[in-house]
């Protein structure tokens, strides 16, 4: 009897790869430019571009901030995580969300296809950034203060990241730029 061998698709043979790391994961505080660090990073490295909240936003029909007032924060976490479960990428900055790093099974995942690179931002400059802080989507406890959400997070950030990269007092293109120089030298087979 003669079995017959069926090939794996791309989005297969990622799933089944250990050691097939090949995107780059954007991880820290609302306003650490994510996402915009992420568009132009991406261009510089010829990779795609991915925008979790973005996606969610698609997928739901709707604004984060909507999202939260009308299902809760319990509720944006099961879809931001199911949201991250589902994604098969190659070659891509993904930038997530602020609140990824309360998902462990999505982080992993995250970490299985790509590299975590944590973006630290100090308070201050973070919260000269935010001004719209209620339209925003900021997952975060009611009565809660933005101190105390950057306290509780930048731990998990950090036990997270694969790397960090400090970005104060640098514009957008130097922080690509930094990135680029520091994932290059750590994997040089993310060169195009």
């Amino acid at each position: 009897m003669s079995t017959k061998t069926i090939p794996l698709s791309r989005k297969e043979k990622l799933l089944f790869a250990d050691d097939h790391k090949s995107n780059l994961i954007l991880i820290g505080m609302p306003g650490a430019g994510k996402s915009t660090v992420g568009v132009v990073l991406a261009k510089r490295l010829g990779f795609h571009f991915l925008d979790t909240d973005l996606i969610i936003q698609a997928q739901e029909n709707c604004r984060l901030q909507q999202i939260i007032d009308n299902h809760g924060i319990e509720e944006f976490r099961r879809i931001e995580e199911r949201m991250l479960l589902g994604l098969f990428t190659e070659q891509c900055v993904i930038a997530t969300g602020g609140s990824v790093i309360y998902s462990r099974e999505g982080i992993e995942a995250l970490g299985r296809s790509g590299y975590r690179i944590y973006l630290e931002v100090p308070l201050a400059q973070l919260q000269q950034r935010i001004i719209d802080m209620g339209q925003r989507g900021l997952v975060m406890a009611r009565g809660q203060s933005f101190e105390q959400l950057y306290a509780e997070r930048t731990p998990l950030y950090e036990k997270s990241a694969d790397v960090r990269i400090a970005c104060d007092d640098l514009n957008v293109e130097q922080v690509a730029a930094r990135i680029e120089s520091e994932v290059l030298r750590r994997w040089p087979e993310l060169s195009t």
